[in-house]
Parts: C-alpha cells; structure tokens; sequence
C-alpha cells in the first residue's frame, strides 16, 4: 500500500469507439490536487462543462455496462475498465476530460488505459492516502448469484464465473492487487460475448461499436473466433475480476479486504459495495501512521475525504 495520493504528471488523450454507441469519443486524462479524486468533466454534449464524481452514488445503470450520471442528462458509460486501470495503477486524484457520452472501448481491456498513464507518469503527493478497511463481513445475495466483502490485510479479490458454453464453463481466479499483480495477470484481459448475442444487440441498437478487435466473440459452435485466440487460458474469469476491480473503484478509497463474488456482474457489484458503505459498523477509514525497517507498521482509524460516498 502506497502511504501517499498521487496523481499523473502530465495530460494525456486517447480517442476511440464507443462500445455500444458506436460513434468516436476520446477521454483526457489531466493532473488534479490532493483530495480531489476521480472526476468526469465534460466538455461536449448535453450539459458541457458538468462534473461527475467517480463515486457508486453516481451509478446511473448498469445494465450493459457501468455508467456514471443521469442516462437522460450528462452521462459517461462503460467506465469500468478506465477505472479498473485508476484502481490497478494506484491513482487517487484525476481529472477526465470527456468528449461523447461514452469512454472509448480501445482494445476491450485495461492496458491500452495502463499504457497511457505511465506515459503521463505518476507522482507522488505529499498528503496521506485513505483505505476503506473492511471490518467485518457483508454479503448480498441475488439467485444464484452472491458477491461478499471480508476482512483481510491486503486488497484482494476472489471471482468465479460459471457459464454453459465449453468455451468458458466454470473458471475462478485470485489475485492480490498491486501494480505489478495487476498489469501483468489482469489488465490485458478483454471483454467479451456470443455472436448470438451481438447479433441480437445489434439489431436493437446496442453494441454498435463491438468488434473483433475489442471483444473475444465466441461463435455458435461454442468456439473463441478470434484469430489471435485468447490472451490467458482463463482469460474470461480475468475479465470479470477487472470488471469487478472497475466497480469497485467506485467507492471513493481504496478498499482493504477482501471481495469475493460468484456469478456476479456490474449491477451485483454496485450492490455489495453500496451495501458495504451504507454500514458503517462494517469498515471504517484508516491511513498508515509510521514505517518500521520499510514496511507499513500501523495503520490507524481517521476522518474520510471530503469526495467520498461516506460524506455525501
């Protein structure tokens, strides 16, 4: 865990497709203060100049993806991997720079977003980092479906997914984030989807900008089509995690614990962590105090930032 915020060092742009609008769209990622966080800033559409906060309270659907604000008003969609790349990086404070209603799809991972960030740098700042440390366990349930928060000393995540198609079937992974963990074992992982079901998304408007090169397609014969094949052996389960990771970045800190989820998606993870926040005798704020022989020696209980969801 990194003792301090930090930001980027310089701007920088990408431009890309929307997933499901189609049309081009880019985002600007740009240095901000401490205690800032993660902000959209649109300067295009329907209410140019709005600002949204990166923040589960600002989650307006989350049905083909994740998005933030008012679907009817100033919006941003399909964030989740942008964030996933904020969370796995290690930013706190950042201004993004919108131009369209959607972030671009690039490759349908993180790493594109990854790559742009270490171009711009990151810097260190000189106030305190803030953990949302989990105390005890919280678990929301939904059919089959489960996704719980438990204690733990690190940030770690447990995903299992469990589909029918033999191209997936029944796939877990864990990880415990940190930069490397997760650029090498997470961010390359792309999105991905049945041919049946683009094609049904298609046809009523959706998905307009899917493709090959950003979505691992498996066609109807149960097979990855996709010439290059998958990038991990369980690149789907991958996949999910960093969804999840995307989500969960969402809550404003950091998070100290652990998440497991079984079958989970976009909407079940904007519910567990909105059932994590709305408890507070199930976690508490907390930054490090002092160092011993280069490691985290304690860390103590304070007050939250002023753009967390705990405050609103």
């Amino acid at each position: 865990m990194n003792d301090y915020q930090t930001t980027i060092k310089s701007r920088v742009t990408l431009a890309g497709t929307g997933v499901h609008s189609g049309k081009s769209v880019s985002v600007t990622f740009a240095p901000s203060d401490p205690d800032t966080g993660i902000i959209f800033h649109f300067v295009d559409g329907r209410e140019p100049g709005k600002e949204l906060r990166a923040l589960v309270s600002e989650v307006g659907a989350t049905d083909l993806s994740t998005m933030i604000g008012n679907p009817d008003g100033a919006h941003v969609a399909t964030v989740e991997h942008l964030m996933a790349a904020v969370l796995g990086v290690g930013l706190d404070n950042l201004v993004i720079e919108v131009e369209g209603n959607e972030v671009p799809i690039l490759d349908g991972s993180a790493a594109v977003f990854v790559e742009a960030i270490d171009r711009a740098g990151i810097e260190t700042q000189a106030v305190k980092r803030r953990f949302i440390r989990v105390l005890r366990d919280v678990r929301i349930e939904n059919g089959a479906s489960w996704a719980e928060f438990r204690p733990h000393t690190g940030t770690r995540f447990e995903v299992e997914i469990d589909f029918e198609s033999p191209a997936i079937g029944r796939q877990q992974f864990a990880i415990d984030l940190n930069g490397r963990s997760f650029r090498n074992e997470v961010a390359r992982a792309r999105t991905f989807g049945f041919l049946r079901d683009v094609e049904r998304l298609w046809a009523a408007g959706y998905a307009l900008g899917s493709s090959l090169e950003n979505s691992v397609v498996i066609g109807h014969d149960n097979r990855v089509i996709n010439m290059g094949g998958l990038r991990y052996p369980d690149e789907f389960v991958r996949h999910k995690t960093l969804d999840a990771m995307g989500d969960l970045a969402l809550a404003g800190a950091r998070f100290i614990g652990c998440f497991r989820s079984y079958r989970g998606g976009h909407r079940l993870n904007a519910a567990a962590l909105r059932r994590l926040l709305s408890d507070r005798s199930a976690y508490e704020i907390v930054e490090t105090t002092r160092y011993e022989r280069g490691r985290i020696a304690e860390i103590s209980a304070v007050s939250g930032p002023v753009f967390a969801p705990w405050m609103i």
